[in-house]
């Protein structure tokens, strides 16, 4: 995530106060000190490796690589406030439990679109290195949680580095098409940073919330459907001397 973006923020809210709490827990716990000082394998088991994923069924990697971040500090302190700066407000306008929905949706689809991406790149290339390097973090998650404030709040200024205005939608964009850049510059699977889980967070969020906007619309024609079904005409015709009346 870029340093230099200025984004307002809301107050911490439930579902984002537990996912910091999980998230720090278990990279201090599991990774700094069950597998940093008493060498127990976390990673082997709980990252994703695509490979093991795709072949060996293992796929509840693709659920819990995204509490999994490296050693170095840097790595998991920004994933965590960008889960911040930009989930907080989306808690509170969409509540707790769809926002965990988007949350995980966002991430997992991400873990999806990354096994399949760096599957197809070793069939067309023969390079198996994307299916045995590990993926860990939060990025893919959050990159939805980025795409949602574009489209929700897509009017609003932010300060890229701090100086330049520019509106969310077009700081969103650009952060996909930074991303895109980075990974056709280096390789599907990328270097340190996996840049095709991010943009299958941007994938995975878009569809989330274009299936959430059909779902709704869905909803909203039964009930209208289901309103008209219940109309009742009544016609008081016992009294000429005041006009029908009619309700529902």
């Amino acid at each position: 995530m870029n340093r230099g973006v200025s984004f307002q923020t809301a107050p911490m809210t439930p579902a984002v106060k537990w996912l910091l709490i999980i998230n720090v827990a278990i990279w201090f716990v599991l990774q700094v000190i069950l597998e940093g000082f008493l060498r127990f394998p976390v990673t082997q088991y709980l990252a994703m490796f695509p490979g093991k994923v795709l072949f060996d069924f293992q796929i509840w990697q693709i659920f819990s690589y995204m509490f999994l971040h490296s050693m170095q500090v840097t790595h998991i302190l920004f994933n965590m406030l960008m889960l911040w700066f930009f989930g907080a407000e989306l808690e509170q306008r969409w509540g707790t439990k769809f926002f965990l929905t988007y949350y995980f949706s966002s991430g997992i689809g991400a873990a999806i679109l990354y096994c399949l991406g760096v599957w197809i790149y070793a069939l067309v290339t023969g390079s198996q290195t994307g299916l045995i390097v590990p993926v860990i973090g939060a990025s893919g998650a959050v990159y939805g949680l980025l795409l949602a404030q574009g489209i929700l709040f897509g009017e609003r200024i932010v300060y890229f580095f701090m100086l330049f205005p520019m509106k969310t939608r077009y700081f969103v964009a650009l952060m996909g098409l930074v991303q895109l850049a980075s990974m056709m510059t280096s390789s599907v699977s990328g270097a340190e940073t996996a840049y095709l889980a991010h943009l299958g967070g941007l994938v995975a969020g878009y569809i989330t919330l274009k299936t959430k906007g059909y779902m709704d619309r869905a909803e909203q024609r039964k009930k209208i459907k289901n309103k008209s079904r219940n109309l009742r005409l009544v016609v008081d015709n016992e009294k000429n001397d005041k006009p029908p009346k009619y309700w529902n």
